[in-house]
C-alpha cells in the first residue's frame, strides 16, 4: 500500500473532476472505470466531458499524477478509495444502489489494513454504515472502523458553472468512527480548502439529500406558480426578477419544462423510500415530485395551443426541441426533460427532432435507449425554418436566439431565453 496513491472509482461527471483536483494537489490518482474506452481516452490525455478540457487531463497524465485503468486488483496499491458510481432509481422509483454494492464486492478482496474507503455517490442515510459496510467486511474479512476506515462525503459538482471548482467548494465529511472521519478529512484537506466534519456517515448522507430536496421543492413551487400566474395573465419571470431584488428572505428559483440531471429528479426519492422504513411520510417531497414531473405535459399542451393558433395540430406537425442537455452549457443528458418532451410529442403524432451544439449525437442512456444515435439537426435557416414549432427546453449560450426569432414561425420558450428580443404576435409563447 502506497501512502500517496488514491483510487477514484467511476470517472464520470463526479469522479473525473475529483481525480484532477487531487492530482493538481500533488496526490497520485489511480482512476478506475469499467469502460475501456473511457480509460483509453483519459490515458491519451483526452476528455469526454465538455466542461473538462483535454489540456487539464493531459497535464496530470503528463505529470504522472493521474492514470486510468480497468484493473481493480490495483486497489492493493493505494491508501484510500473514493467511490463515485451512479445511484439511479428503478422503474418503480425505488433506489438502485446496485452499482455501490457491486463496487464494494469488487474492491473488498483487495482492501488492506488501515485503508480508507469513502463513498461519494448520493444515497439514503444508512447506505454507508449498513449496506456498503456489510459487503466490504464480508469480502475482506476486515472490520470497519478497526481494520479499515469508512466514511461518506457527498459530491457537490455544478457542471457548466465556470466558478465552481472542487478545491473551492466546502467538503462535508462523516465517518463511521471519529478516526474514520479524521482520515477522510485529511484526505480531502489535501485538495479542498474547507472540510466540514459532521457526526456520522448518516448525517453526511442526509446533508446531500437536504441540499437537493431544498432545490426540488422550490423549483416545484415556481413551476406551480408559473401555471397559476399564466392563468392570471401574469409573467412569472417578471415576478421572480422583481422578487429577487429583496436583499433578504428570498432566493430566486426558476421554472422550466421539468427536472433534469442526476441529482434533483432522483435524490429526494431516496429519502422518501427510506422514510417509509420508519413509518414516516414525506408529503412535501412527493408533492414537489408530482408538480415537477407534470411540467412536460404542460409544455406539450402549450405547444398544442401555439399550433392551434395557426390552425395546426400537434399530430402531423414538425417540432424541433432546442437543447437536449439537462442544463445550459453542458453536454450532460442524464434525466433530461427533453427526452420526456420527445416521447410525449411523438405519442401525439408529431415529427420530432432536436438541436444541441453540445450533444451532436445522442449517447446511450438507461431510460431512453430508443433515441441512441439520433443526431442534432444543423443550425441553418433552411433546416430550422422547416419546423412548425420550436421548443426551447435548454437555454444554451451558444444558441443564436436572434436568428431563431428570424427563422422559426412559432417558438415555445420554457426558459425565458427570448425575453427582450421581441417577435411577431403569436410567434413567441412562454411555457
Amino acid at each position: 500500500m502506497n501512502s500517496n496513491i488514491v483510487a477514484v472509482i467511476g470517472l464520470g461527471y463526479v469522479g473525473l473532476p475529483l481525480s484532477l483536483a487531487l492530482a493538481r494537489a500533488g496526490v497520485r490518482v489511480l482512476g478506475l472505470d469499467i469502460n475501456e474506452n473511457t480509460v483509453r481516452e483519459l490515458n491519451a490525455g483526452r476528455s469526454f466531458i465538455r466542461h473538462i478540457t483535454a489540456e487539464a487531463v493531459a497535464e496530470q497524465v503528463g505529470r504522472k499524477h493521474f492514470e486510468a485503468t480497468t484493473d481493480f486488483s490495483r486497489i492493493r496499491e493505494v491508501e484510500a478509495v473514493v467511490i463515485c458510481v451512479p445511484t439511479p432509481l428503478n422503474k418503480n422509483r425505488e433506489p438502485d444502489i446496485s452499482f455501490i454494492i457491486k463496487t464494494g464486492e469488487t474492491i473488498a478482496p483487495f482492501l488492506n489494513q488501515g485503508m480508507l474507503v469513502v463513498l461519494e455517490s448520493t444515497t439514503y442515510p444508512g447506505t454507508t454504515d449498513e449496506d456498503l459496510l456489510q459487503v466490504l467486511e464480508k469480502g475482506s474479512g476486515l472490520k470497519a472502523g478497526t481494520d479499515f476506515h469508512l466514511a461518506f462525503s457527498p459530491e457537490r459538482e455544478d457542471p457548466g458553472n465556470p466558478a465552481s471548482k472542487v478545491s473551492d467548494i466546502p467538503k462535508v465529511v462523516g465517518g463511521l468512527t471519529p478516526k474514520c472521519a479524521e482520515k477522510a478529512a485529511a484526505l480531502y484537506g489535501r485538495a479542498v480548502k474547507t472540510v466540514v466534519p459532521v457526526s456520522s456517515c448518516r448525517a453526511a448522507e442526509a446533508t446531500k439529500l437536504l441540499e437537493n430536496i431544498f432545490r426540488s421543492v422550490n423549483i416545484a413551487l415556481v413551476n406551480e406558480l408559473k401555471v397559476v400566474y399564466e392563468a392570471m395573465g401574469i409573467d412569472v419571470w417578471e415576478v421572480i426578477n422583481a422578487a429577487k431584488t429583496k436583499p433578504f428572505g428570498f432566493m430566486p428559483f426558476y421554472p422550466g419544462p421539468g427536472l433534469g440531471g442526476h441529482c434533483i429528479p432522483i435524490d429526494p426519492f431516496y429519502l422518501t423510500w427510506k422514510a417509509r422504513e420508519y413509518g414516516q411520510n414525506t408529503r412535501f417531497i412527493e408533492l414537489a415530485g408530482e408538480i415537477n414531473t407534470s411540467m412536460p405535459k404542460f409544455v406539450v399542451n402549450r405547444v398544442g395551443e401555439a399550433l392551434n393558433s395557426k390552425k395546426k395540430s400537434i399530430n402531423g406537425s414538425k417540432v424541433l426541441l432546442i437543447g437536449l442537455a439537462y442544463k445550459a452549457n453542458v453536454d450532460d443528458m442524464r434525466e433530461s426533460p427533453t427526452f420526456v418532451l420527445m416521447e410525449l410529442l411523438e405519442r401525439r403524432g408529431a415529427v420530432v427532432a432536436y438541436y444541441d451544439p453540445h450533444v451532436p449525437v445522442i449517447r446511450p442512456t438507461r431510460e431512453h435507449a430508443i433515441y441512441t444515435g439520433r443526431q442534432s439537426v444543423p443550425w441553418e435557416k433552411e433546416s430550422i425554418s422547416m419546423y412548425d414549432a420550436v421548443v426551447i427546453s435548454t437555454a444554451h449560450d451558444a444558441v443564436n436566439y436572434r436568428e431563431l426569432l428570424e427563422w422559426a414561425p412559432i417558438i415555445v420558450d420554457t426558459r425565458n431565453a427570448m425575453s427582450g428580443l421581441g417577435g411577431a404576435q403569436g410567434q413567441v409563447w412562454k411555457a
